[in-house]
């Protein structure tokens, strides 16, 4: 019974670091495959001024808060109808209210 069990856990820690190596290689593989050098930026940066400002770019852009204002705006402007939303929405009022009347169904039987 001691053999098995030392063969067993010999056999397993065998496995397992053969999974840890698999998953290694495979990191390095994907490395490889997306080409990645440490030379390249990253696709956002946020910098702080000395005065406190944030200044944020993505994929090269310049980005600024008063641009997220003005597209925020948009979007809420923009009053979109959304069918699936809109089910969901008219679905989840019906359970609120039966769950309402069930909830008030009991507490007068109490």
């Amino acid at each position: 019974m001691k053999m098995f069990m030392l063969k067993c856990i010999l056999l397993v820690s065998i496995l397992f670091i053969g999974v840890l190596m698999g998953m290694e290689k495979a990191n390095e593989g994907m490395h490889n495959l997306k080409g990645q050098d440490a030379g390249l930026e990253s696709p956002l940066s946020i910098k702080k001024d000395s005065g406190g400002d944030v200044e944020a770019s993505v994929l090269g852009k310049d980005v600024s808060s008063s641009d997220i204002e003005t597209k925020k705006k948009q979007l809420q402007e923009m009053k979109t109808f959304n069918f699936f939303s809109s089910i969901g929405k008219s679905l989840a009022d019906s359970i609120r209210s039966l769950m309402e009347k069930l909830v008030n169904l009991i507490a007068s039987l109490i």
